[in-house]
């Protein structure tokens, strides 16, 4: 199973492929050309609905706890790219 899902955001209405996250995760963001949007969405198991988590306009660094277990992915919505480019990365935490 992998554990971890790298993506580019460089265009609107794009995201990455989805990883199950069970507990702790880790979510990257690098970037210093990229103008517009970035959204982390979470779809909780047995749903088809993603849900806007969190946003960002830069480079990130971070980890949260999903204790009931979800899918995650990131990318950039509908209108909310102007340009550059947003590298991410999302991966489960290993304890």
């Amino acid at each position: 199973m992998d554990n971890t899902v790298e993506f580019t955001v460089s265009a609107a209405d794009s995201f990455s492929e989805s990883l199950f996250v069970d507990r702790e995760f880790n979510f990257g963001l690098i970037s210093s050309t990229f103008v517009g949007v970035v959204t982390l969405q979470r779809k909780m198991t047995g749903t088809d609905v993603w849900r806007n988590v969190a946003v960002y306009t830069d480079s990130f660094e971070g980890w949260d706890t999903q204790p009931g277990g979800a899918h995650y992915r990131f990318g950039a919505l509908a209108g909310e790219y102007t340009s550059g480019s947003m590298a991410g990365r999302l991966s489960n935490a290993r304890i």
